[in-house]
């Protein structure tokens, strides 16, 4: 375990300062490559009703096969899990995820203390977690640590969505969806990172906001 916390301090003084950067789907002018565009993030419910899981997924659009095959994570891409947990629109805990050789590093929950839109990896947080990236076309590697559990790997894309018949909408060719529509992502992948947390971890009153950012070194 030591070695392991040495080895990641010493990666992260390369990369202390990540920038945030626009997403969505592969078509957000300001997303370099891709590897940092988020497609969706989820936020429900574990299966054991005690957790809240987040999901992010990030590199929309990777098409099965060879491609997926050949995807991976940006280790130059921090991603970041945001809570606000007393409503005033203001991350309150962060939970970072950073992937190295072949693994997901995970740190927190911890208290937020982004600035702006610049980020540092809190290699102190006393929560912090790992596990081994899924190769694809392989059964979930999921490790647990601390109450927690992890995922990180390629998974099919979960949106549904017609972005024909929106394109369509748009134009003012059409006025409404078909029903049910055809899915435009419907066979293709994504890079997706899972952290499944204790609520008690989380706290906080009423709703519970959570959104997620990517920051490149």
């Amino acid at each position: 375990m030591k070695k392991t916390k040495f080895l990641i301090a010493t990666a992260i003084l390369g990369i202390a300062t990540f920038v945030a950067i626009a997403a969505d789907h592969i078509d957000a002018p300001a997303v370099a490559g891709g590897t940092s565009d988020i497609t969706d993030i989820f936020a429900f419910q574990g299966a054991n009703t005690s957790n809240i899981a987040l999901v992010a997924n990030v590199q929309g659009l990777i098409a099965p096969g060879t491609a997926t095959q050949n995807a991976a994570f940006d280790e130059n891409v921090l991603i970041e899990f945001n809570i606000d947990t007393n409503a005033d629109a203001s991350a309150d805990l962060v939970i970072q995820a950073i992937p190295r050789d072949g693994k997901m590093y995970f740190f927190g929950p911890t208290a937020s203390t982004s600035n702006g839109l610049n980020s540092s990896i809190d290699t102190n947080a006393s929560i912090q977690g790992s596990v081994d990236i899924t190769p694809y076309g392989q059964s979930a590697v999921v490790a647990s640590s601390g109450g927690l559990q992890y995922f990180a790997g390629p998974r099919d894309d979960p949106f549904f969505f017609d972005f024909t018949a929106y394109g369509e909408i748009i134009a003012g060719n059409a006025t409404s969806f078909n029903n049910p529509g055809t899915d435009t992502f419907a066979g293709t992948n994504v890079m997706s990172v899972v952290v499944e947390v204790p609520k008690a971890m989380i706290g906080g009153s009423g709703d519970v906001n959570v959104w997620v950012t990517t920051k490149r070194k």
